[in-house]
Formats: C-alpha cells, structure tokens, sequence
C-alpha cells in the first residue's frame, strides 16, 4: 500500500535545512496559494511559478510547487482568473495545488542556491560573502549524580553539544553536593520520602545551538536518572554559526577575464552574459551572488575577489565596480535554476527517510523571459 507524505511535514522537514528566520524580514516566504494540511503524492520543483508552471503542474497531478522565486511578492489588488498572477493562483486553486516559496532563506542557507552555484562553478575553500545572521546560542547547564557524570557527558557531546570550532563534547564541569527533599508522590532515584537527602553531583556545562536546544534537552531528560532533573538552559552572547548571502572561493588557478567569462558561459549552461572589467584582468578569487549583487560588490571588493558573478547588476553599479577595480560577470537571475535539482535532491533523500512513496518531478518549463539575440 502506497504511502503519501502530509504537506505540513514534508515542509517541516524543508524547512530544517532552509528555516525562515534566515530570510530578509519582507520577503514573502511560505505558503502562498492553498494548503498543506492534505497528503502530497506529487511535488513538482520550479524556479518561477508562472502560467506555463501551474500548467505543468496540473497535467503531472502535482499537489504542491515548490519555488525560489515567490508567486505573490507585492500586494495583490485584485485576483482575476483571466489575466496577471490572479489567472496563475486562479488555475493553482481549481487544481488544488499549493504553492510554497523559499526564496531568501534558501539563498542563505548551508547548501543552499549559493553553495550550489560555487559548486557547478568549481570554485573551492568557498566562505559566506556576506554575513547576514547568527545562530544564538545558549549554555545548558545540567546537575547529575558522579556515578552517571561521563555518561551524561557523552550523551550531551553525540546530541551535539558542546562543539566548538574543529572539536566537539567539549564540557566544563564542578563536584558539588546536592540537597532535595523528596515529597508524597515521589519515587526518588536517591533518598527516600520525608527525608531530607544530600548527593554528591556534578554540574555539567555546555554550549547548545539553538536549533539543537529541544532535541539535546529531551536527551539529556532520558539519560538522566532523576525522577525531576535539574537543568538551566542560559542564552548566551557569544556568534553562534554564521549565515549569509553570498560566497567566495578560489579558482585552480589563475585565469584572463575574457576565458574566465567563456568558462561561466559553459559551467552555468548559459546563453551569453555581460561583462564589466578589463579582457586581460586576471581572475583567480571569485565571489557569487545567484540574485541581485548589486549590494554585495562591496564586501566582494573588501574579500579580495577578483571578480563577482551575480543574477542582475544595475548599470551605475557597474560603473562603480569598474572604478573599484571589481569585475563583474551578470550571468542573469536564471542561473538560479540550479536550485531545482538540488531542492528535488533534498526533498527525495526526505521522503526516503519518511518511508514515504511521494515523488518529486524537475520542471520542464522554462520561465526565462530573455532571449539573446546576436
């Protein structure tokens, strides 16, 4: 007997590797059109979600797109089923198809569009350009009996606390006594009701992301043989992992800027790009931005990068960049469609792991609405 996926987990799950605290605070991520609260037998992966999309979509009986670029962005003043996007989210509705987009989130996110598209252009030792968020972090602090200490700190280092750069179970520990007085009800561990009893412990301290807190406490409740553990979890101020728009590598070696372009022509599958910057320059330090990098050519230019690959440059921040001595490859936005095999890869790998039997389909549509003509 098959088995579907529900919408809302197959989400949930997305959204573990592209959470939406990482987008820019407007931009409009999410469930667009419909609803997840159904079971998704068919995803269909797209950059744009446009009228030759929705069309697709419903011929393969998908019940959820999945977008980088979302559908509704600015306010919709009306939803017509005849003409603009009200005819696309008209013909998503009639299908029941929802559609859902991950957009900034997906850009910055740990392999996400970036990372992929320093990766199809070979760049190595990439690091994030820009630097747009922290993940917080806290201090958990837990109070165990000596005989269960190294036990306690094993748990806590495999659930994956306590890393700190290249090392991880790293834990601080304090010997201390511990005074409880066990209540009607109670079924102490050590002790007995009524009587005050005394323990030695140890307190145990280690630093916890965010994102792990939950996961690593509920742990740390399971291997702990306390009827009532004692535990603090503290936020702390130190730069937990850094997130952000952007990435900068190194080319092999050394190329000339023009054979440099030719080689992003045939790596990114394009039909031709614009140039800004000197034939002969010398490129070996490239920085990427899939989208806009109009606001990035600073921090390419402060990185040491000879060169930015973007989606869009406008043409008086060419100028600027040509008088920094920045040069700059507009490949266009489309280049972003690497994101449809990478998503569809997640996504399957997800459905696996759920022992689930959705299938997740590559859009065929193309939705480039420029076309060189030479």
């Amino acid at each position: 007997m098959e088995k579907w996926i529900s919408g809302e987990r197959l989400i949930q799950r997305f959204e573990e590797w592209a959470p939406k605290k990482l987008a820019y605070e407007k931009d409009k991520i999410g469930l667009l059109v419909g609803s997840l609260h159904k079971n998704v037998k068919r995803v269909l992966v797209t950059l744009d979600v446009l009228e030759n999309v929705a069309e697709e979509a419903a011929e393969k009986h998908a019940d959820l797109i999945v977008a980088h670029h979302p559908l509704i962005f600015h306010p919709l003043k009306y939803v017509r089923s005849d003409e603009g996007q009200g005819k696309i989210v008209t013909q998503c509705i009639k299908h029941d198809i929802a559609v859902y987009a991950a957009h900034t989130n997906l850009d910055i996110a740990e392999g996400g569009v970036n990372d992929m598209l320093a990766a199809q252009l070979g760049l190595r030792h990439t690091e994030i350009l820009q630097p747009t968020y922290h993940e917080p972090l806290y201090q958990l602090v837990v109070y165990v009996p000596q005989s269960h200490a190294d036990t306690m700190r094993q748990v806590l280092g495999d659930a994956g606390a306590g890393a700190i750069g290249n090392y991880s179970h790293c834990s601080f520990s304090v010997p201390g006594t511990g005074c409880f007085l066990p209540q009607s009800g109670a079924n102490p561990y050590l002790g007995s009701v009524g009587k005050l009893e005394k323990a030695g412990e140890q307190r145990i301290e280690v630093t916890v992301p965010e994102h792990l807190l939950q996961s690593i406490v509920t742990k740390m409740i399971h291997a702990h043989p306390y009827e009532e553990p004692v535990y603090q979890a503290i936020p702390i101020k130190n730069k937990g992992k850094a997130y952000g728009l952007g990435r900068i590598g190194k080319l092999p070696e050394a190329v000339p800027f023009e054979q440099y372009c030719l080689l992003v022509k045939e790596k990114l599958g394009i039909d031709g790009l614009r140039a800004v910057g000197p034939a002969d320059a010398l490129i070996r330090t490239v920085a990427v931005s899939g989208g806009d990098g109009n606001s990035l050519i600073p921090f390419a230019k402060y990185r040491g990068a000879d060169a930015l690959i973007s989606g869009d440059i406008y043409y008086h921040t060419a100028h600027d960049a040509l008088l920094s001595g920045l040069n700059v490859i507009d490949a266009g936005h489309y280049i972003e469609r690497v994101m449809k095999e990478g998503v569809q890869q997640y996504l399957t790998q997800v459905i696996k792991e759920e022992h689930s039997d959705t299938e997740v389909l590559i859009s065929e549509s193309v939705t480039n609405p420029f076309r060189f003509i030479v």
